[in-house]
């Protein structure tokens, strides 16, 4: 059983992340609602259109995770070629390409990558490529299948800015990843799959809180601050929960209790304090709370 009754609903124009471990069902998901695979029950729309109709295939730019670049082809060559495969003339193409090669850093006065083979490119590179590739017919939506697989900081960074690029020109994202910290960034709705199934879904906001609403406190002090402290964190009418690391705790406020209520309860007591931040929780942490090791597939460790 690969994916077991998901249902996701994603709004147009929105950046929606599928997350989970490596072999959770994201790749499967996927090429069922590309219509790559057949599922055996249920229904998918795509564009308000079922996802079996032939006119959706060229409304939709797919990025798999694996490469597919032919390797002894130049870049250009490569590019027209997929143009081509969604009709579009050689003319209008090489306009296309250079502009997406411009816009990924891959074509400038001082240097041309389209006229390289696709073997002398960089993975990075390459990812960049085959991103153009995906975005050359101007789809309505994009699906990227672990787009930053790979990729260092510098590429990984100008595929993001080029992703919320895509939804300011109101284009729907939908895109599988385990990098925490790239979805908690750019997503505005992400469902968390676990050995093929939704254990979580909605937004950053009520996923926050489901998870314990906005977070911890994260409370520093100077000289003396920690004892004079002790009997305020130990009111469990304020504190319902404390992680103490000596100078420094994380204290989870009791129900109704607000930061500001916590805060003056410790300046009445002369607490010298040097830092006091509201710490939301992260998507990480809710990945792990959600998942687990008991999410992750037999053999597989969880931690790509």
């Amino acid at each position: 059983m690969a994916v077991r009754d998901v249902s996701l609903r994603v709004r147009a124009g929105t950046i929606f992340g599928l997350l989970g471990p490596n072999g959770a069902g994201k790749t499967t998901s996927i090429r069922m609602i590309l219509n790559i695979l057949a599922p055996d029950s249920g229904r998918i729309e795509v564009l308000g259109r079922p996802s079996t109709d032939p006119g959706i295939v060229d409304r939709l730019g797919y990025l798999p995770e694996e490469r597919g670049l032919y390797r002894k082809m130049e870049v250009r060559r490569v590019l027209r070629f997929l143009g081509r495969l969604k009709g579009i003339e050689v003319r209008d193409a090489d306009r296309r390409i250079d502009k997406w090669l411009e816009r990924l850093g891959l074509r400038s006065d001082s240097q041309d990558w389209s006229r390289a083979k696709v073997e002398d490119l960089s993975r990075g590179m390459q990812q960049k490529v085959q991103f153009a590739g995906t975005m050359l017919h101007d789809p309505e939506l994009v699906i990227l299948d672990e787009p930053f697989s790979g990729l260092d900081p510098v590429n990984a960074q100008a595929l993001k800015d080029t992703v919320l690029d895509l939804r300011r020109l109101g284009r729907t994202v939908v895109f599988s990843t385990h990098v925490m910290d790239a979805a908690e960034r750019m997503c505005d709705e992400v469902a968390i799959i676990a050995r093929g199934e939704v254990v979580a879904d909605g937004t950053l906001e009520s996923l926050r809180a489901a998870h314990g609403g906005s977070g911890r406190l994260h409370i520093r002090f100077g000289a003396n601050g920690r004892d004079r402290a002790s009997g305020v964190l130990a009111d469990t009418s304020l504190v319902a929960a404390l992680d103490d690391h000596g100078q420094a705790v994380d204290v989870d406020l009791a129900d109704g209790v607000s930061p500001q209520t916590l805060l003056r309860a410790l300046v009445s007591h002369d607490v010298v304090i040097e830092k006091f931040d509201r710490t939301e929780i992260s998507l990480h942490r809710i990945f792990l709370d959600r998942v687990g090791a008991t999410g992750v597939e037999a053999g597989v460790s969880g931690h790509g």
